[in-house]
């Protein structure tokens, strides 16, 4: 079945000499995987590397099959071609970030237009916008919405998030993040990219990524903790 349709860049990875398996969130049908054939070629061809960098928005027509192979690219082309994302520092490593996250939470061909409207909508927020430094970390609490374990929305002022549950509670258990941590939790949840400026000191922001990381993994089997978030730590240290 021939489909056009935007598509959001996961990973991309070298396949023998010239080849690319390319991995992409796509607003028609989900997670899908295809392959470029002479992506390395030397000749000139339509599907350039450079349009399959971490979380380059796509306007794809391509083939899906739907068998569980690769699929192949027929038309590609950059949707909303990034002014910062893949030059400024600060910005790319936070597109590689979220990137590897999306590589390990996304596992589903299946459509939810929800989750690659919010996607779609946030890079080019981060892309045309100055003061990131916490965007990443705004970013992962928010995909928790479309991944099922958000943390409980409430007025009580319970002083422990109890991260198994994902609720607020008012005594300690022995998986709860502490007064402190929780603190830092509530005031994170009603943060949006906009209001977002000096808000965390250096080291709350790394016991954040810490506590979403942890949070992360304890609600999805098999999650592998990004091989990025040491470079992430260090451009916001």
């Amino acid at each position: 079945m021939l489909v056009k349709t935007k598509a959001i860049v996961i990973s991309a990875l070298r396949y023998q000499e010239k080849g690319l398996i390319v991995k992409c969130f796509t607003a028609s049908d989900g997670l899908k995987s295809y392959y470029v054939r002479d992506a390395f070629s030397s000749r000139k061809s339509t599907q350039k590397t450079v349009y399959f960098r971490p979380l380059n928005i796509l306007e794809i027509e391509a083939t899906h099959k739907n068998n569980g192979r690769l699929e192949y690219f027929k038309e590609v082309r950059l949707a909303h071609p990034y002014y910062a994302i893949n030059t400024d520092i600060a910005k790319t490593a936070i597109a590689i970030f979220i990137s590897e996250i999306l590589h390990n939470c996304i596992k589903e061909e299946e459509q939810n237009e929800n989750l690659y409207e919010y996607l779609e909508t946030a890079l080019l927020w981060l892309d045309t916008h100055d003061e990131v430094a916490n965007f990443h970390l705004i970013m992962l609490l928010e995909i928790t919405k479309f991944l099922g374990f958000y943390p409980e929305s409430t007025t009580n002022d319970n002083s422990f998030f109890e991260m198994s549950d994902g609720v607020f509670i008012p005594y300690e258990t022995i998986s709860c993040l502490s007064e402190k941590e929780t603190l830092l939790l509530r005031k994170l949840m009603v943060l949006k990219p906009d209001n977002a400026t000096k808000v965390f000191h250096v080291s709350e922001r790394q016991s954040l990524l810490k506590i979403l990381m942890d949070y992360y993994a304890l609600h999805l089997d098999g999650f592998a903790y990004p091989k990025s978030i040491e470079v992430l730590r260090e451009v916001f240290n």
